[in-house]
């Protein structure tokens, strides 16, 4: 499952430190405006302890972890909706992601210079809101005019879309995004899906401190809480410098100790995998064995056919059943044989939503 998230914010907010600290790309960081101008790609692997604890069991040749995709997009200036700056560049490049990791800078510092001339995360988050809304807008106004005639021809779906449209329109005049619009049922979040608008895309927001305020945040940070009150959006404290200066650590047990040194049970980029990962709204199962432990991706809610189907389209093809382990259970009775003796392994059907770590072997037939 290829899935993105990508990294915005105006010039200079730390983006592309922040890319190289979680990415196995490598983008160019550099005190100056546009420094990134093609979007950095990079996969990440996501941090989940249960897989190391599966592999401790199974003793497995390989153990192969989830991953997601992480994209470093151009920085975004005023007038980019019309062009200005690397503006429709920009927004080509983040209507191609499937979540957003809005970085905002929450540190003062005289030696990095800063687009606007002074430090305000909440002007900068206004921004970057502005044009992505107007660009939503425009997009949402040539749509409706199309629509409107449609439906005036006697197509229903238009007219449903036309109903949706006009909400959306609405929330974008009143400087809303359109993730605020809350519609009605999964026809209307259909069609609004395939509208692809980048103010619905779901949001993190990274305020990117100094050392100091890496544990607890700043004044900068709660005017960005208070500014988002109300946004279906997440806030995450991340010092991106330290991130660096973890990363360059060799070992686990010397990044273990700079992070107890600061007071820091998990790194930032741990955090911020985790939440990119939960953000898009993925989930994870595993297989198990002496060959290999792995993570597998789905998303929340997909039923055994889907997962067989991540694995392989054959298993989804001719899905026959699945055998169902919780990990604790597993965990537990240390191996399959011992689950299924206690009566602690599962046989589920085609209905069957998948839970986040269930351990699964697929029965298929093509």
């Amino acid at each position: 499952m290829s899935l993105k998230c990508g990294i915005v914010g105006l010039p200079n907010v730390g983006k592309s430190t922040l890319f190289n600290c979680i990415s196995s790309g490598k983008a160019q960081s550099a005190n100056f405006p546009f420094c990134t101008i093609e979007p950095n790609v990079g996969s990440t692997v996501v941090p989940d302890e249960r897989l190391q604890a599966l592999a401790d069991i199974c003793h497995p040749q390989r153990v192969i972890p989830a991953t997601v995709e992480i994209v470093d997009i151009a920085g975004l200036v005023k007038g980019a909706s019309k062009g200005e700056g690397l503006g429709n560049q920009f927004l080509a490049n983040i209507r191609e992601t499937d979540a957003i990791l809005h970085v905002l800078r929450c540190f003062d510092d005289p030696n990095i210079v800063h687009v606007d001339g002074s430090v305000d995360p909440v002007r900068d988050k206004e921004v970057i809101d502005t044009e992505l809304q107007l660009k939503d807008l425009e997009t949402v106004e040539n749509r409706l005019a199309k629509s409107v005639k449609q439906a005036q021809g006697g197509d229903k779906t238009a007219r449903k879309l036309v109903e949706v449209l006009g909400r959306y329109k609405e929330a974008l005049v009143q400087g809303k995004n359109a993730r605020s619009v809350a519609l009605d049922n999964e026809e209307q979040e259909q069609l609004a899906r395939d509208l692809f608008l980048l103010t619905n895309k779901p949001v993190l927001y990274v305020c990117n401190v100094d050392e100091a305020s890496a544990k607890d945040g700043n004044a900068y940070v709660e005017a960005v809480r208070k500014a988002v009150e109300g946004e279906d959006a997440g806030i995450l404290v991340i010092a991106a410098q330290v991130e660096s200066d973890i990363a360059e650590l060799e070992s686990y047990e010397e990044r273990r100790m700079f992070l107890e040194d600061i007071g820091l049970e998990k790194s930032g980029v741990e955090r911020l995998i985790q939440s990119a990962y939960a953000l898009l709204g993925l989930r994870t199962f595993f297989t198990a064995g002496a060959d290999e432990c792995r993570a597998w991706t789905i998303r929340v809610g997909d039923k055994a056919p889907k997962a067989a189907g991540v694995i392989h389209s054959d298993f989804e093809k001719g899905f026959i059943r699945a055998e169902v382990i919780k990990y604790a259970d597993f965990i537990s009775l240390k191996s399959e044989p011992a689950c299924r003796a206690a009566g602690k392994l599962g046989v589920e059907g085609k209905d069957y939503v998948v839970q986040d770590g269930d351990i699964m072997h697929f029965l298929f037939n093509v």
